[in-house]
């Protein structure tokens, strides 16, 4: 019996410990670099757990749509990374931002879940299809990326390919 208590207290202590040595809280008013970077200060911190299109990735939204019955529509490259980033701005809107960081990256980037007031940046990005989820290398906003496709929210809202594909390929 004692064994297990001593057991149960080293786990509990290491997870105790782990949560406040290695834990980070960022904040101010950011930089926007793209639609899941920003800088605050000298931080550089990617917002954990999504994937945003790049500054120069183009995806594709109907334009043009020709009868229901002939079912013929015609779409128009626009720049996707562009529109997250500056949806990313508009959301912020020069405010003071929190991040919570966890770990860094092999970029030495802290990665964080990033909040205006209670809102979860990170969530919001994907809810609203401005970025998507990196199943890679998390599931937490798997269900806001199947809000945003299912209701044709931003990038869903057409075709695009998603950015890790579109990173490897350019």
């Amino acid at each position: 019996m004692k064994k297990i208590n001593l057991i149960s207290f080293i786990l509990l202590s290491s997870i105790f410990l782990y949560d406040s040595s290695y834990s980070k809280e960022i904040n101010g008013v950011p930089r926007i670099v793209d639609g899941d970077t920003v800088h605050i200060d000298t931080y550089k911190i990617r917002l954990e757990g999504i994937d945003a299109p790049e500054i120069k990735q183009k995806c594709k939204k109907p334009f043009l749509s020709i009868s229901a019955f002939l079912d013929f529509s015609i779409n128009k490259s626009y720049s996707c990374g562009i529109v997250s980033k500056n949806e990313l701005i508009k959301k912020i809107n020069k405010s003071i931002i929190i991040c919570i960081s966890l770990s860094k990256d092999r970029y030495n980037r802290y990665l964080a879940t990033c909040y205006k007031d209670k809102i979860n940046l990170n969530k919001w990005l994907v809810r609203n299809g401005y970025a998507v989820a990196y199943k890679r290398y998390s599931k937490k906003y798997l269900e806001d990326e199947i809000h945003a496709e299912n209701n044709n929210l931003g990038v869903w809202k057409g075709t695009f390919m998603r950015p890790e594909k579109w990173r490897k390929l350019n």
